[in-house]
């Protein structure tokens, strides 16, 4: 896509890889939509994108609610006139052995990985297609294609996303749609902070920072493709993990058992 004169929506803006996304967007060219659940922090970025575009805007909204995901869609909508592209970012994660996940863990976590992002897919996709144009990208994880120790649930959503943007590419083929999945591999933001009650990340993870994730956001925009990993070496675990799950599920257990509470 064209990012130079676009509106685009970008989640979990407030921190991390969407923090550092939504500037790189406006100095392209773009308006740039912010939405997540802090204002303090959301304003700051607002301000960073507001340097290059005058015109951007921000949403406070909590995207567990999935009514409040979809209304953010209209609001969005309605407030740029339309939508080029919408950049379904936010997550929250969740590292606790399988049996200590709680229901309203599994709930919490399926509706804003993957319930939230995908009813506003829903919500957004009769506008674009109405309109005969528009771009969907959806941020999922390294974790949507290989299963990481105490991390079920997020493993799940992050699975669940990319089945539905694999299936959303090919019923969208003949359309004026573009559809785009982003696996990010281990990025270095508040995600991976130790959260009371729950297990540290595995231990040898190498970080690459947000503003790496984000630039490889911006480039798959302006390329070819369906699927893109960030960084592009988190290919090889996949392509390892899909040649031997069991040798998988041996390394993910043996590296799950240096970590405790």
């Amino acid at each position: 896509m064209k990012i130079g004169g676009s509106n685009i929506l970008v989640t979990g803006a407030s921190s991390g890889i969407g923090e550092a996304l939504a500037p790189m967007l406006a100095a392209r060219g773009a308006t740039v939509g912010v939405a997540a659940r802090r204002p303090d922090r959301l304003e700051a970025t607002l301000r960073r994108c507001q340097e290059y575009a005058p015109e951007s805007r921000m949403w406070t909204v909590d995207l567990s609610d999935l009514d409040a995901a979809t209304q953010l869609v209209e609001d969005a909508w309605n407030g740029f006139g339309r939508l080029d592209c919408l950049i379904n970012n936010a997550a929250i994660g969740k590292r606790k052995r399988l049996t200590d996940h709680s229901a309203h863990d599994l709930d919490m976590v399926m509706r804003t990985n993957f319930l939230s992002p995908i009813r506003m897919n829903l919500a957004v996709l009769p506008k674009m297609l109405e309109r005969g144009s528009g771009t969907i990208v959806n941020v999922a994880s390294g974790g949507g294609r290989f299963g990481i120790a105490h991390e079920s649930a997020y493993c799940a959503s992050k699975f669940a996303m990319s089945g539905w943007t694999e299936v959303a590419a090919m019923d969208l083929a003949d359309t004026p749609i573009e559809v785009k999945l982003i696996q990010p591999g281990a990025i270095d933001t508040e995600i991976w902070i130790q959260q009371p009650g729950e297990l540290a990340g595995l231990p040898g993870a190498q970080f690459v920072s947000a503003e790496v994730c984000a630039a490889g956001i911006v480039d798959a925009l302006e390329s070819d493709g369906f699927e893109f990993y960030v960084p592009a070496d988190l290919q090889a675990h996949v392509d390892f993990k899909n040649g031997d799950v069991s040798a998988w599920i041996d390394l993910m257990s043996s590296l799950g058992r240096e970590t405790a509470i």
